[in-house]
């Protein structure tokens, strides 16, 4: 694994490595000195182009807690658009002598060609409506660790899958790991490629729920809507949101996840959002985990700085 670029890249046993490391390093976030030596001496960029506070501070925390030097670049402006710019913001990189790039695009396959133009490792952040990797890996990770296994789950993914990176990485991940996924959404809100996607389609909700150990909100994406796609919030909220009564059909050992940010009231209620069975705070702090291993692992750290 040189990359991290889509999540149908990782083979079942490199996905296993990344979750049983993550899971190692979780350990340091419970000790009183939380850093490793791990990847002193090494650069990590993080080139977003797009604004998000979550993943681009978790990856920060995760470099800075292996000890890795961290440099932040922020392309936001009308004049860093895509091509030909992002290939000379490569190419300064590739000067600087950049270890590993972390990248947040709003073109699809934006990082798969910044990968032709470093030397460093590149993990993708985040591409347009295409792939977010390591969601779908803070994901699994939280699922196993709430469910004691992946192989066999059924998880059902709802909402706005025709906006989200989330939803692609997760299918194709959560195949990988042996879980079986449905994505419930209304059919505007499904791309047309769906059908060629490893999952189940579903426009019902009330029929999914009782069927499923595991359900993921997303969240209603209308910066990226141009057009109606539903008729109203309300009327979303009454077929796709997710309340204490829907809940309440789901089995009692199911949990419920949220990439976020979420829209309390909209696609998942207060109640829902801070049950126990909830686990999107949990999510944040596994992002740093995985997003350590995942640095680990492309970044050759030393096998000594884990485990000390």
């Amino acid at each position: 694994m040189r990359h991290l670029l889509s999540a149908g890249d990782l083979s079942l046993d490199e996905a296993t490595l990344v979750l049983d490391t993550a899971k190692e390093l979780a350990q340091v976030g419970g000790r009183s000195v939380k850093k490793l030596p791990t990847l002193r001496g090494r650069t990590v960029v993080n080139l977003f182009y797009e604004d998000s506070t979550r993943t681009r501070i978790s990856f920060e925390a995760a470099a800075k807690r292996m000890s890795a030097d961290v440099i932040n670049f922020s392309a936001k402006g009308s004049s860093v658009s895509k091509g030909e710019s992002l290939k000379d913001t490569a190419l300064t990189l590739q000067a600087m002598g950049a270890d590993g790039v972390v990248i947040r695009h709003g073109a699809s396959g934006a990082a798969r060609r910044l990968s032709n133009w470093v030397d460093g490792a590149v993990l993708n952040a985040g591409d347009g409506t295409h792939e977010h990797p390591t969601q779908a890996l803070l994901d699994a990770y939280t699922m196993r660790e709430r469910m004691g296994r992946l192989d066999g789950l059924r998880v059902a993914i709802v909402g706005d899958i025709l906006h989200s990176r989330v939803a692609r990485s997760n299918v194709l991940l959560l195949r990988t790991l042996g879980a079986h996924v449905t994505l419930v959404a209304p059919p505007t809100l499904l791309p047309v490629s769906v059908a060629g996607w490893p999952c189940e389609v579903s426009y019902d909700l009330d029929e999914v729920l009782p069927k499923s150990d595991v359900v993921m909100m997303l969240r209603v994406q209308a910066e990226r809507m141009n057009d109606a796609f539903f008729p109203s919030a309300r009327e979303y909220t009454r077929r796709y949101g997710l309340d204490g009564d829907r809940f309440a059909q789901l089995p009692e050992h199911a949990v419920v996840m949220h990439p976020g940010p979420m829209i309390r009231g909209m696609e998942i209620s207060a109640e829902v959002a801070d049950s126990p069975r909830s686990t999107i705070v949990e999510q944040v702090t596994n992002g740093v985990s995985v997003r350590m291993a995942v640095l680990y692992l492309l970044l050759g750290g030393s096998e000594s700085g884990i485990g000390n």
